[in-house]
């Protein structure tokens, strides 16, 4: 099923864009509007893109290890579905999407002759993208020194930064937050991690970031025992959602501490909103299922053919 996921991928980046279907949200049109609901097509993008690159790494073994044409294909597969991110424009996913693709390729054995040549022309073109267009050169300004404007582009990074500095060692009090109710705006999604800090504190801070290293972990361990038993599609799978989920969490927490420019992405499962909770339910159901039957290959079969008989 990995080619009919790409190609939905691709139809609902390309669908968002449509005047009319496309809905816009602070100055991005990354939603479509179904009923009540709104489907953002980035967040199902991301699943439907590790499956296509775990399924090519498995197909496509001996080509991506003996021809540079091999290692280019999926490349240019992620380049299309960047493109279509930045037209919504949606920087933050192009960002994770191109670094999850590289770190599926580097782990499944491909040669780093490939990486020298291909790396320099991929930081290059995320750095001209994130320079020149003006909002964007803004936050790049205001990270090095958010003083320079505390009102404007360095506003949610100062707000950020002082949310930290209240909750001190043990927080503020849950509920208790000023920064979400009068300052930091997004407070419940691209600002979750600080708003947390600020009422529960850096310890709370220090054990959430414990969680994701240890949810990386067991993803990685997951997926070494999957190549033992010979399950590579299984295995590329597992390390895909590691380091998407890995990915995002990092750079969302390193946006809300400052160490990284402004960028609007969510805190897998712990951030608000209906499309990122449940496309990381997704990612960990997945990941659930392949450790399922890492531990009971036969028992999971056979369980499942008493089931139809029954």
């Amino acid at each position: 099923m990995s080619l009919p996921l790409l190609l939905l991928a691709i139809a609902l980046l390309a669908l968002v864009l449509i005047p009319g279907v496309g809905r816009e949200v602070n100055g991005s049109v990354r939603w479509i509007r179904l009923g009540p609901v709104n489907f953002q097509g980035s967040e199902l993008a991301k699943v439907c893109m590790i499956a296509y690159v775990a399924a090519y790494l498995v197909r496509n073994a001996s080509r991506l290890h003996m021809t540079f044409t091999g290692f280019i294909r999926p490349i240019g597969v992620v380049t299309l579905i960047s493109a279509l991110l930045l037209l919504e424009p949606d920087y933050g996913s192009v960002v994770v999407i191109f670094l999850t693709t590289v770190g599926m390729l580097f782990l499944a054995g491909i040669p780093a002759s490939r990486f020298l040549v291909w790396i320099p022309v991929m930081v290059a073109a995320l750095g001209a993208l994130a320079v020149f267009p003006s909002y964007r050169l803004a936050r790049l300004k205001a990270f090095i020194d958010p003083w320079q404007d505390p009102f404007n582009s360095g506003y949610q990074l100062i707000q950020s930064l002082i949310a930290f500095g209240r909750g001190e060692w043990l927080g503020v009090g849950l509920g208790s937050s000023v920064q979400k109710l009068f300052y930091l705006t997004q407070a419940h999604t691209d600002f979750i991690f600080a708003i947390s800090a600020e009422e529960l504190g850096l310890l709370f801070s220090l054990l959430v970031t414990a969680a994701f290293l240890v949810f990386i972990w067991r993803a990685f361990s997951i997926a070494g025992y999957a190549h033992q038993l010979g399950k590579f599609f299984a295995c590329y799978m597992a390390y895909g959602i590691g380091l998407l989920m890995g990915i995002q969490a990092f750079i969302h927490m390193g946006v809300n501490v400052g160490l990284l420019p402004t960028k609007g992405l969510t805190l897998p499962l712990f951030s608000y909103g209906a499309n990122s909770v449940v496309t990381c339910c997704i990612l960990v159901a997945i990941l659930l299922r392949i450790d399922l039957e890492n531990r009971y290959p036969r028992g999971v079969r056979i369980r499942r053919q008493e089931g139809s008989h029954e």
